[in-house]
């Protein structure tokens, strides 16, 4: 008898203890501060979905380089790369709280920034972490076609992209520098990977394609088949500058695709974005891990991205976060 109640009394105090614990008697990290910020918080954890690209691309790859290098040198922070379907799609995603960081083009930020043309209103409180590396044009074709030039795409079936895409824009602005409209084209509407694939099989002639060179799909096509890129009339590249501020003169080098010259061409910048709704600290701790770790990027832009050019060209607002880290190293924009 004397066991029996020695056990009910040892039941009785340890559900008593159990209960206190539940109420708030525990130490466990509850989130502290700091817990509510980036895409979501659970057990101190800052979730950073980036938004790149296609995965043929040049911003899919880069997220990727971006994410490890976040993981290793942000406390608490998980960054996960997003295939999507770029530039004005990560503007819009980002406006949604469907990611924190994103890859644009500085002039899409800019239109979704004032809701300029493929944006029918303003997209508020997006803000620079830096601008990245230029974002070459590139118009694709193989050399059977007999295509040299922007003029000789009259009466082609032309990729130009995805409509109201970065790479849209930037074909409308170069066919009508030229005095050519989209309606003096066969206009097919897709991304990089099918562009290049309907190349390869004929049932394209030619596409613009806007991203970093060298492009993992045009890379693959030129494994195949000889590539060629359109080159712009006398004078176009320096008319069509003065005319959209945006562009800056570019080369594609040669060797790139196995081309056996230069090609000059023009280019916008890439860039990475946030919101203002993300964290200062988190943000400065960002810009830091991926300037000062730019060793690690392992795509062949990791080459050209450095702090000292992350203010050029921006466009919009910078992040305090951001502009705090620049601040510290002596980067101001030009």
């Amino acid at each position: 008898m004397k066991r029996r109640n020695w056990m009910l009394t040892f039941a009785m105090m340890l559900t008593l203890s159990l209960f206190l614990a539940a109420c708030g008697g525990g130490t466990a990290d509850n989130g502290g501060e700091g817990g509510e910020e980036g895409g979501g918080d659970e057990g101190g954890t800052t979730f950073l979905n980036i938004l790149t690209g296609g995965s043929q691309g040049t911003y899919y790859p880069l997220g990727g380089s971006f994410a490890t290098i976040i993981n290793s040198n942000v406390d608490g922070a998980e960054a996960n790369a997003v295939s999507t379907g770029a530039s004005v799609e990560n503007m819009k995603k980002l406006r949604d709280g469907d990611g924190e960081l994103a890859f644009t083009q500085t002039d899409i930020a800019s239109y979704a920034a004032n809701g300029e043309v493929m944006f029918d209103e303003a997209i508020e409180g997006v803000q620079a972490i830096g601008t990245l590396y230029p974002e070459t044009i590139q118009i694709v074709t193989t050399k059977d076609t007999g295509i040299e030039t922007v003029e000789d795409l009259k009466g082609k079936v032309v990729s130009v992209g995805a409509p109201g895409s970065g790479t849209y824009a930037n074909a409308k602005n170069i066919l009508e520098i030229h005095g050519i409209t989209m309606d003096d084209i066969e206009k097919r509407d897709l991304e990089f990977g099918d562009s290049t694939s309907g190349i390869q099989d004929g049932t394209i002639d030619a596409a613009f394609i806007t991203s970093g060179t060298p492009t993992g799909a045009v890379e693959s096509l030129a494994a195949t088949t000889d590539v060629n890129i359109v080159t712009f009339g006398d004078g176009k590249i320096q008319e069509l500058i003065d005319k959209v501020p945006f562009y800056s003169e570019d080369e594609i080098p040669s060797g790139t695709y196995g081309l056996d010259e230069a090609v000059q061409t023009v280019a916008v910048q890439a860039m990475l974005v946030t919101t203002s709704d993300m964290d200062e600290n988190t943000v400065y701790d960002i810009t830091k891990s991926i300037f000062e770790n730019t060793d690690q990027i392992t795509h062949s832009k990791g080459e050209v991205i450095t702090a000292e050019s992350a203010l050029k060209g921006v466009g919009i607002d910078v992040h305090p976060g951001a502009q705090k880290y620049f601040d510290e190293v002596g980067v101001s924009a030009e």
